[in-house]
């Protein structure tokens, strides 16, 4: 999960709303990892904007030290400065969307927790007329590179022909559900393009984007990261069971 507190221009003091936000998160009763990550809008130095990125992260981090329980771990603090811009800065309001603390979430999971998941059957292997609303399927040779949301060329055909079936059937809504391999320290795994810790969704969203591209409207697709709760090949042996949970599963919402 992630969420973000803002801040004013060249400020690193956090109003009420930010407060109240942050105070929402220590009342959380799972065991958790929070990483904090400050960031900017493109105004100023780079020197200066990484310096007040920090600032901004450590004043969350301090906020929130100082109120959760022994249930959540403040794992790491960093500042991108403007590293990481979500818009154009073209209007004050984008630009204060820039001037943000990112908190990403993350459950801490036992060994215990994890267990080998379903091997579902392909998305092509039936009719449309065949499936059932709520039935899960898998994407057949569409397969990650490690710590990253773009997958393997052979991919591609699959994809096209995933948008084909969209195209053929404009009432149809799909859920994509993204999977990471290998990290079990974390719920999710770091996205090495982004630096962000939500790889299983921007696997996801990368598809759902694609998607978009081949005309598909994105209101009939939505993306969710599932971590690695539910990997296919569990303990993983090798490169080839990494390949396997590098993936993403469909679920059929609307017929």
């Amino acid at each position: 999960m992630l969420t973000s507190v803002y801040f004013e221009y060249n400020s690193y003091k956090l109003n009420k709303q930010s407060e109240k936000k942050l105070d929402s998160l220590t009342h959380l009763k799972s065991n958790l990892k929070f990483r904090i990550f400050g960031n900017c809008d493109i105004s100023g130095t780079s020197d200066y904007n990484k310096k007040l990125s920090e600032n901004r992260a450590n004043t969350v981090n301090k906020y929130l030290q100082e109120k959760v329980g022994n249930n959540i771990k403040l794992e790491s603090v960093i500042g991108l400065g403007k590293e990481k811009q979500i818009n154009d800065n073209s209007t004050e309001e984008l630009r204060g969307k820039n001037r943000r603390v990112d908190i990403f979430i993350d459950k801490i999971i036992s060994a215990e927790e994890i267990k080998s998941g379903k091997s579902f059957a392909s998305f092509f292997s039936k009719s449309v007329s065949q499936i059932k609303v709520k039935d899960t399927f898998l994407l057949p040779n569409v397969n990650f590179v490690g710590g990253r949301h773009v997958w393997f060329p052979k991919g591609d055909k699959v994809l096209i022909q995933l948008a084909n079936i969209l195209k053929d059937n404009p009432t149809m809504e799909i859920e994509l559900q993204g999977h990471i391999c290998c990290d079990y320290d974390n719920f999710d795994g770091e996205d090495l393009d982004l630096k962000t810790f939500n790889l299983s969704f921007t696997r996801a969203n990368a598809i759902k984007e694609f998607l978009e591209k081949q005309g598909i409207n994105p209101k009939r697709i939505k993306a969710t990261g599932q971590g690695h709760l539910n990997p296919i090949a569990y303990p993983e042996r090798g490169e080839g069971d990494f390949i396997k949970n590098r993936r993403v599963e469909i679920v059929l919402l609307k017929k």
